[in-house]
């Protein structure tokens, strides 16, 4: 039996009880390993420690039960190890940025972890490949070092409305390397003042053209038009769309762009959809150019 088959025994128990009382060293017994091997193998298979793992699978079915209006969220964090309303806040808003009511109140897509698994289920999306023409954005800088954080603040506080002034309409996310040499308008305060050093610059908001709401501490991207391969993430639900984004960034990543006849161009790449719609995919556009371009 390898280490693979090892880890799975181990996740089956844990898994088996995210109600109750877990302890590693009897998670490291039913693998047949040390605590000190068990620790180290899990780490490597997973990419989360034990400890880790459990917190963010206990968070995960919290999250997904507490759309229940039914049932108060400290019966729900309680039934999950959580011995203090305290303690569930304080993981919660570590783990989302967020506070548990907010998302309740807002329901806002979460990045949730699912029970680990060595069966990777195929994955394709055929991109269009359009030319697009140039606009602009108003939209805010991350402060976070985790993009779904910075999603979930801008979802549950409703920044999106704030900034049409009460228009539903289109969200856009958008990413580049450099942002201190991109085509955009940075105050001083958030220049990348890591020079030579590349940093990812990621921001949220909406199209100019509806931002007729409160845009203070907002400022202007101009998008330029082009060649762009547009992914269309596979339509799901909540509790999975943040998951099958992820999983199309990484497709596009390391399977389509190296497989395919095109670059990056090195501008803008984007995100977007529309929240309030409760259509759970999204449009992912990213920049290309041929490769032959390149020589």
């Amino acid at each position: 039996m390898d280490y693979k088959k090892h880890i799975e025994i181990a996740i089956n128990y844990i898994e088996e009880n995210l109600q109750n009382n877990i302890n590693i060293a009897d998670c490291a017994k039913t693998c047949g390993y040390s605590v000190y091997h068990f620790l180290r193998i899990f780490k490597e298979v997973t990419g989360l420690t034990p400890a880790d793992y459990i917190r963010k699978r206990r968070l995960s079915e919290i999250a997904r039960q507490m759309t229940d209006k039914n049932e108060y969220i400290s019966e729900i964090a309680f039934r999950y190890g959580f011995n203090s309303k305290e303690n569930f806040i304080r993981a919660f808003k570590a783990e989302h940025n967020i506070l548990p009511t907010e998302y309740k109140s807002a329901e806002n897509s979460l990045k949730l972890y699912d029970k680990f698994t060595f069966q990777m289920k195929s994955f394709f999306i055929n991109p269009k490949i359009v030319e697009i023409n140039p606009f602009c954005l108003t939209v805010y800088k991350s402060d976070e070092n985790h993009i779904p954080k910075f999603w979930n603040k801008y979802n549950a506080r409703g920044l999106s409305l704030k900034l049409s002034g009460g228009i539903v309409t289109k969200d856009y996310g958008v990413s580049i390397w450099d942002s201190d040499n991109a085509d955009v308008c940075l105050p001083n305060y958030a220049a990348n003042t890591n020079v030579g050093r590349p940093e990812l610059g990621y921001y949220i908001g909406i199209k100019s053209e509806y931002a007729k709401g409160n845009t203070d501490n907002t400022i202007q991207l101009n998008i330029s038009g082009g060649l762009y391969a547009i992914f269309s993430t596979p339509l799901t639900n909540h509790d999975d769309f943040v998951n099958n984004i992820h999983k199309t960034w990484d497709y596009i990543n390391y399977i389509w762009l190296p497989e395919s006849n095109y670059r990056r161009t090195g501008n803008y790449e984007f995100e977007c959809y529309i929240e309030k719609s409760r259509m759970f995919s999204e449009d992912i556009y990213i920049p290309i150019i041929e490769k032959e371009d390149f020589k």
